[in-house]
């Protein structure tokens, strides 16, 4: 080992502490328990304390074993808890490890937090190393580091949507697929870019942000690693920011101890306040993303209902367009890829194109339930008109993300909105 390099957690120990804990659970009943089950247990086996609300640690370092024949470079055993052994925050620490305890569990692989969703596909980039990246839309933060890696080590960006993009990349490309899309809320088709994937050695990675579990499960299509950006649908409150990286299980033994080495270096990890705010609030994931996803699929239906009508009503006289999954066409085909894809809803995020710059730009002004701000995910309702932070979005697009709260009166919000815009002469 060079001198200026610092020694490794043994790669065991990494691996063991994501899985083979979590696993336990299962292995006292005999089964896999429900995600809302495990939600709320995947990390009792951290547990070393009689308190139920995990406690919010915020030490930065940790005090090694006295007995110095017990002394490992990097691997500081507790033995009264040997799930909850730290050296320093940088590498691992109390919230952040049972936070990454309940994702592998809900996600069904090894899973690493990040400072937010960016840092996490940073590293995910850093990590893979591609000379070239095949990335359609999306999130156009995604894109900044793809800029950012082209700027230092030329680094090739191909378009998702293109066969003669497709047809450049070769063996060690990342194909990147985020799904549904940011911020449209459409499905792309997992099963065709494994199937590119495998015949050209690529790697397929997948932002599945908009679609976190029980919506979508990537890895059923052999997906390589699949990212979050945590503070949306992990967090659900609108105050914290995290990013969550999974490895597909038949990678981690070799991958996980590399990216964990490499967050060390990069210095992308969460701080320990977010650690505890995820572990609060994935606790109730399951019940917030299906009443989202119900509420937003209702609220879809509506619109979509009303346009259709014609234009004797004020969504149809003010709507341009709608787009969500649950309107491909694909969902309407018994057995298709999407149904099977996303079988237990669309999910809570979907845009609508209003008839002019100047309705999209007021629209959310006139709402009392929905707030006007970036992001999504949280507990409350939010419309964006995306202009605001992507400049090359159409700026008749608002960005809708559904709550907690009663569909209806949601429903009723973007009507009454619509008519005091007409009311105003807009």
């Amino acid at each position: 080992m060079a001198s200026n390099e610092l020694p490794v957690r043994p790669a065991e120990s990494a691996v063991k502490t994501v899985v083979e804990g979590p696993n336990s659970l299962a292995a006292a009943f005999g089964r896999e328990l429900s995600m809302a089950s495990r939600s709320v247990h995947a990390d009792d086996y951290i547990n070393n304390h009689q308190a139920v609300a995990p406690p919010m640690h915020v030490s930065t370092t940790f005090r090694y074993n006295r007995d110095p024949e017990q002394l490992r470079p990097w691997d500081n055993l507790n033995p009264n808890a040997p799930y909850d052994s730290h050296v320093y925050s940088r590498d691992s620490a109390p919230n952040t490890t049972r936070f990454e305890a309940i994702l592998t569990s809900l996600l069904g692989a090894p899973s690493l937090t990040y400072a937010s969703g960016l840092a996490a596909f940073h590293a995910m980039i850093v990590f893979l190393n591609p000379k070239r990246v095949a990335i359609g839309g999306g999130y156009h933060g995604c894109h900044g580091i793809l800029h950012i890696m082209k700027k230092l080590n030329g680094l090739e960006q191909l378009e998702l949507e293109d066969d003669a993009d497709l047809a450049k990349l070769e063996k060690g490309d990342v194909i990147h697929v985020e799904t549904p899309l940011n911020p449209t809320g459409e499905a792309r088709d997992l099963a065709y870019y494994r199937k590119i994937a495998d015949e050209k050695g690529c790697y397929l990675t997948v932002d599945a942000t908009f679609a976190p579990p029980p919506l979508m499960e990537p890895f059923k299509y052999n997906v390589d690693i699949v990212m979050h950006s945590a503070t949306k649908y992990f967090g659900g409150h609108s105050d914290m920011l995290a990013g969550v990286l999974a490895v597909r299980p038949d990678r981690a033994e070799k991958w996980l101890p590399e990216l964990r080495e490499e967050r060390l270096h990069l210095g992308g990890v969460m701080g320990s306040l977010e650690g505890w705010l995820g572990v609060r609030s994935v606790r109730t994931l399951e019940l917030r993303v299906k009443r989202q996803s119900e509420s937003a699929q209702s609220l879809v239906d509506f619109l979509a209902e009303k346009k259709a009508a014609g234009d004797n009503n004020i969504v149809a006289q003010s709507v341009f367009k709608i787009q969500h999954a649950s309107l491909q066409p694909e969902a309407k085909e018994e057995g298709s890829w999407l149904r099977e894809q996303m079988p237990n809803g669309y999910g809570p995020v979907f845009s609508l194109w209003l008839e002019s710059e100047e309705k999209a730009k007021r629209l959310p002004s006139k709402l009392q339930l929905f707030h006007h701000a970036t992001s999504l995910g949280g507990v409350e309702s939010l419309i964006e008109w995306r202009a605001m932070t992507d400049p090359k979005v159409d700026r008749r697009l608002l960005r809708v993300s559904i709550g907690v709260e009663g569909w209806e009166d949601l429903r009723d919000d973007l009507v009454q909105g619509l008519e005091r815009l007409k009311e105003e002469g807009f």
